[in-house]
């Protein structure tokens, strides 16, 4: 049979942990208030003292920092990923106007003079309607960079609102976006004060 002093033990030890957690309850909370001053006095008045006191218990084990981080990591690869592809296509657009542009100058070369005219109008409209595709081609990948990073915030909000982070859930309002967008910039902040508080322990 345990000893009863054995449960007292435990008591105290568990007393010691809740104790610790809300220590660092209250200093992330600080320091969640310290950095809410910087941000614009409209989003200020947004976050009331429950919505911050629930952000830093969601930050307490540092899990929502890695979750952050790890969809700080994923959308900056998506908006290199879709910027190269951008690039690709302007430069594939570039490529293709150069080669119908030479072989214009070309026919143009060959042509006996008094059928330049008709000439010149047929490549004109055929500049114009490649001019026209290119245009078209490019409005397309933009809706497609747009879509694609549209999706990545719900993935965010989607993500953050499962790991219990207050002030997240799907939404396309303006508002709440800059809200969700100054709250991420808020839990960002304080696990670069970790990180750093962590080296100089260390």
């Amino acid at each position: 049979m345990a000893r009863p002093g054995g449960f007292e033990a435990a008591e105290q030890q568990q007393q010691q942990v809740l104790s610790r957690q809300q220590e660092r309850h209250y200093r992330l909370l600080a320091e969640l208030q310290a950095l809410v001053k910087a941000l614009p006095s409209a989003c200020q008045q947004r976050l009331s003292y429950t919505t911050l006191s629930e952000l830093a218990l969601a930050l307490l084990d540092g899990t929502v920092f890695e979750i952050v981080q790890g969809l700080l990591e994923i959308q900056h690869l998506t908006e290199k990923n879709l910027y190269s592809q951008r690039r690709q296509l302007h430069s594939e657009h570039r490529g293709l106007k150069q080669e119908l542009f030479h072989r214009h100058k070309e026919a143009q070369q060959c042509c006996r003079p008094h059928n330049l005219p008709l000439l010149r109008a047929a490549q004109q409209r055929e500049m114009e309607a490649m001019e026209q595709q290119i245009r078209e081609e490019q409005r397309m990948m933009d809706e497609k960079i747009v879509l694609e990073l549209d999706q990545k915030v719900i993935d965010q909000q989607s993500t953050l609102e499962k790991a219990g982070v207050s002030g997240f859930y799907i939404t396309t309002n303006p508002q709440e976006l800059t809200l969700q967008m100054n709250l991420l910039e808020l839990i960002r902040k304080l696990q670069q004060k970790e990180a750093e508080a962590e080296k100089a322990f260390s």
